[in-house]
């Protein structure tokens, strides 16, 4: 018997975020800008724009205020930004972001590598910094990196994974996100988690964060939605992967989400076409090619039927 599946869900695009944070050069503020326009009309519901770090840790987004500003408030769009303290927090109110994204790690190793700080320490901030969110009228969205594996330490136990989120919780998060940020997991260990973590929450307030290392984020994704999941993040093209894991592929690119979502059935409320002309924008702004097998297979369709219909000379 197949499962029953989620009849619509929400893709969050993280590509002007945690696609382009990765990114060796500076990519002029303007492209930013263009690429969310873009990635809006779509149809996608949502979009994480920038983070509001220090510009010494991540000089890519060092443009975070300009791009917050103009873009904190779209129509039919929401917009997220990750805040990793008060001081962020300051940035991200001054440019009316609607919601806050907190990030930690399960791992001890990666993050202190990644935050500089112990899982205890974040959780402390985190006491602190989450119902300061919500008392300014945002939702606070925690995300949980190497909820699935660690490059410093390997396997991460799921006690961890669940024990950081009820903590989480408890401080007044909206919703969990889960990151496998090394891309090591499998479909089974995906189930097992979600079931331990759907203990403490609703399905849809459970976020899915699948990179595509391993090639078995797709799969993930499915075994998410058959567990009831309908929230999942995605980067056109396979943007991004992670400063502080070693080995760590792109994020899982969101034109294969909307093709194998939509082959099953589920509704995203996104035009594929034009979802993978974006893909098509970005690389060629970017200089090099992404590494979405289903934006390369758009592309070489695209070229030769433009070549077909060349006259014959």
């Amino acid at each position: 018997m197949f499962e029953k599946l989620p009849k619509r869900v929400t893709i969050t695009e993280v590509g002007p975020r945690d696609g382009l944070q990765n990114e060796p050069e500076w990519v002029p503020t303007e492209v930013k800008a263009e690429f969310i326009r873009r990635l809006a009309a779509t149809g996608l519901n949502k979009i994480e724009i920038t983070s509001f770090v220090h510009p010494k840790w991540i000089p890519p987004l060092a443009d975070c205020a300009e791009i917050g500003k103009r873009f904190s408030h779209m129509d039919d769009v929401e917009t997220t930004a990750l805040v990793p303290n008060m001081k962020g927090l300051e940035g991200a109110t001054a440019a009316g972001i609607q919601e806050a994204a907190v990030f930690m790690s399960a791992s001890e190793t990666h993050n202190k590598k990644n935050i500089n700080k112990s899982i205890d320490e974040t959780l402390t901030q985190f006491a602190e910094l989450i119902p300061e969110i919500k008392r300014r009228g945002m939702r606070a969205q925690a995300a949980i990196s190497t909820a699935f594996g660690c490059p410093y330490e390997g396997e991460v136990d799921p006690d961890r994974v669940v024990s950081i989120a009820r903590e989480l919780l408890d401080y007044g998060a909206d919703g969990i996100s889960l990151g496998d940020t090394v891309g090591v997991g499998n479909p089974l260990q995906v189930k097992r988690l979600l079931e331990r973590l759907l203990e403490l929450l609703d399905a849809e307030r459970v976020t899915m964060h699948f990179h595509d290392t391993q090639g078995t984020a797709v799969a993930n994704a499915v075994a998410s939605l058959e567990m009831g999941i309908t929230r999942f993040d995605g980067a056109v093209g396979g943007l991004g992967g992670c400063p502080y894991a070693p080995g760590a592929s792109g994020n899982v690119p969101t034109e294969n989400l909307v093709y194998t979502f939509h082959g099953m059935g589920v509704e995203t409320g996104i035009d594929l076409e034009k979802l993978l002309d974006v893909g098509a924008f970005i690389q060629e702004q970017l200089g090099h090619p992404l590494p979405s097998n289903g934006l390369k297979a758009y592309l070489g369709r695209k070229s030769h039927a433009e070549s077909a219909a060349q006259p014959a000379s």
